[in-house]
């Protein structure tokens, strides 16, 4: 999607964080903005901030809900026309060992973070294909090409959503679609949501986290992993044996201690 200017852009989880970032730089640039969020007052928010700034909508959907993002795509479809870029933002982590996640935990960690991307793509998707253009762009994480402790169900989910972003992007070029699909890695990102986390490794900062997902969207990138040293990762995981990648990258880099002092975002 190289030029944004007057598409419509729908971003998920839009009423804070980078989500909230990526709606305002699109509205610099001309698009029209839709947010999907549950927390209503953040929503509201939003919007009131950003009505001088262009056209922006909202609505308050629990996107691990098939039944509500059925709801609001079908009202956007009959109040706005069709959504041109689709950002799938939304997300949520629980810090803690598996043996200490409650069901609910688990559950809603994959619904939000891996189903919900996929329930919310499926509404608008067909449209997309129908007049062969449109560019859908989920956001994972780097915990979904790297194990770490405390973050068994997180992982999972991003480990599925990576696979899943990628295969879509691999069935649109085989059926001859011009559908760009951008899948976003990013480290921690310092919003909140990975509050208490402590890192060798830069945590990154969520203005610039925005710009460079924006900026992939126009440039119809496939992949956007940050900071860089990401890129290495899976090399690293196929070069070395399991015992030296796990010395190096847990007792060298400390990254399986990263979250030993996770509070995570204060409700």
């Amino acid at each position: 999607m190289k030029n944004i200017k007057g598409k419509t852009v729908l971003i998920t989880g839009g009423g804070s964080g980078i989500g909230k970032l990526m709606g305002k730089l699109v509205l610099g640039k001309g698009s029209n903005l839709i947010i999907f969020d549950i927390n209503a007052a953040n929503l509201e928010t939003t919007i009131s901030e950003f009505s001088k700034l262009g056209k922006v909508s909202g609505y308050r959907v629990d996107v691990s809900n098939p039944e509500e993002v059925a709801r609001a795509a079908s009202l956007i479809k009959k109040e706005q026309g069709e959504v041109d870029v689709l950002i799938n933002n939304a997300g949520i982590v629980v810090g803690k060992y598996f043996h200490e996640h409650s069901i609910p935990e688990i559950e809603r960690t994959i619904n939000i973070n891996a189903m919900a991307p996929m329930y919310v793509t499926r509404e608008f998707l067909p449209q997309m294909m129908g007049r062969n253009s449109g560019h859908i762009c989920n956001i994972a994480s780097s915990a979904g090409l790297i194990s770490n402790p405390k973050m068994s169900v997180y992982a999972a989910s991003k480990w599925a959503l990576i696979g899943w972003s990628d295969s879509l992007r691999l069935e649109m070029k085989q059926l001859k679609k011009h559908i760009n699909v951008t899948t976003v890695n990013p480290y921690y990102i310092d919003t909140g949501m990975f509050s208490g986390v402590r890192s060798l490794v830069p945590i990154l900062k969520p203005e610039k986290v925005a710009i460079k997902v924006i900026r992939a969207i126009e440039r119809n990138h496939i992949f956007l992993t940050m900071p860089w040293s990401m890129r290495i990762v899976r090399l690293s995981q196929g070069l070395f044996p399991v015992w030296f990648f796990d010395w190096f990258v847990g007792k060298v880099l400390g990254m399986y201690k990263t979250m030993d002092h996770f509070e995570g975002r204060k409700n």
